[in-house]
């Protein structure tokens, strides 16, 4: 795809860098099929084809009007068109260059700025957070039916006395995440559990932080940076103390491991990302190595968009739960987005339910007697649609480990 960049952007590195990725577009189409907001809609301008057009008009004009902002606004950055494009078109990429862009050209209605506002300040500070959601809690019982189910159940606690081994065989760092640490805090109870029971040996930072996924995703790019920088000095200090650092939560995860794409124009930060990401894995990638048996339960899989199309891991949470005893159930092996997609069913809640209910359809269709998923977002999302029991596939895992008979 040729495109005559603007003047006054001509030389700009992230613009180069959007040119490039243009170009190896070849307007084949086959990124529509996989497009969740394509199929909503049937309206190309909202599938991944129409939206680079919408990119390729941007850097040529410096310039772009509300409609076409719309467009862009309703894509969930699932990557399902990354996964499906023979090109290997970095899709996901030129829609944050474009973004940013955009942020400085086009000014935001005073609501969504607020509500932004809103999002970025208090999800990321789990001294915010926590309050606030124990207040939800709290009040979800008079509160209306609709505002009650996006409120996140109290979770039952996990009280382990769990010893670290003496002559641990691994040496893992496990990473707590901001929101999942204050809504649901037993994923990282039992991952704990679960690697101490097979010789690992675990800690945490003490003041981790955020990644910056959410800041930077939702075209704070500057603020987003600035806290993976803070991570990354952090993590960089703890390199040689671990073989790994994990990441419970998938949306985190795949921000960690490309940080040396969004820090690339700091040299320093981009060469300690890549030390780390050496031992960036996802949990999936971990607990795979080991051999887990658990009590029978039916379960039905939702494998996050940032795990399957972001991190390219897909089955595997199939794999250690049905080797370990879980009936995984079939009708769900489609994995289409469920529609949380970060800030996405906070910012675009109509589509977001819409898409929510269609995934549940196929989770639910087997009559499971849980549904697991990978990311906090999705977790709270999906929860919020039914009232079949949803968690992390971790704290399932640990749970029918400790229902098993000796």
């Amino acid at each position: 795809m040729q495109t005559l960049i603007h003047p006054a952007l001509k030389g700009l590195p992230t613009v180069e860098e959007a040119n490039r990725i243009l170009r190896s577009c070849v307007h084949c189409g086959f990124c529509l099929a996989a497009c969740p907001t394509y199929h909503l809609s049937g309206n190309e301008l909202d599938g991944p084809r129409g939206r680079i057009y919408l990119l390729k008009n941007l850097l040529e004009e410096d310039a772009i009007d509300r409609p076409s902002v719309l467009h862009l606004d309703t894509c969930l950055t699932c990557r399902a068109c990354e996964t499906a494009c023979p090109s290997g078109v970095q899709y996901s990429r030129l829609l944050d260059i474009g973004r940013e862009l955009i942020a400085t050209r086009q000014k935001r209605r005073l609501l969504d700025r607020l509500i932004s506002q809103m999002v970025r300040l208090i999800a990321p500070r789990v001294h915010l957070f926590r309050p606030l959601l124990m207040i939800g809690q709290f009040l979800a019982p008079v509160l209306p039916q609709v505002i009650a189910r996006k409120i996140p159940l109290v979770p039952g606690s996990i009280s382990l006395v769990v010893e670290e081994p003496q002559s641990p065989r691994m040496r893992v760092l496990l990473l707590q995440g901001c929101v999942q640490r204050a809504a649901t805090p037993n994923v990282v109870r039992a991952l704990k559990h679960l690697l101490n029971e097979k010789g690992v040996t675990t800690s945490s930072l003490p003041e981790e932080g955020c990644c910056g996924a959410l800041d930077y995703h939702m075209s704070a790019h500057e603020t987003g940076r600035r806290r993976m920088r803070g991570l990354v000095d952090r993590l960089h200090d703890q390199l040689n103390k671990v073989d790994y650092i994990v990441s419970s939560a998938s949306g985190c995860g795949v921000t960690l491991k490309e940080y040396p794409i969004y820090l690339s124009d700091d040299h320093e930060y981009a060469d300690k990302s890549r030390r780390i990401n050496e031992k960036v894995v996802d949990v999936a990638e971990l607990l795979g190595k080991f051999d887990f048996s658990g009590a029978p339960i039916r379960a039905s899989v939702h494998t996050p968009c940032s795990l399957q199309h972001g991190q390219s891991i897909d089955g595997e949470i199939e794999r250690i739960l049905e080797k370990s005893g879980v009936t995984v159930t079939k009708s769900a092996r489609s994995q289409p987005c469920c529609g949380s997609a970060g800030s996405y069913s906070i910012m675009q809640p109509g589509l977001a339910g819409r898409l929510r209910d269609r995934r549940l359809n196929t989770l639910e269709a087997s009559s499971p007697d849980v549904i697991v998923t990978a990311n906090i977002g999705c977790q709270l999302h999906l929860q919020s649609g039914t009232d079949i029991p949803v968690m992390h596939w971790v704290e399932l895992l640990w749970r029918q480990l400790i229902k098993a008979p000796d």
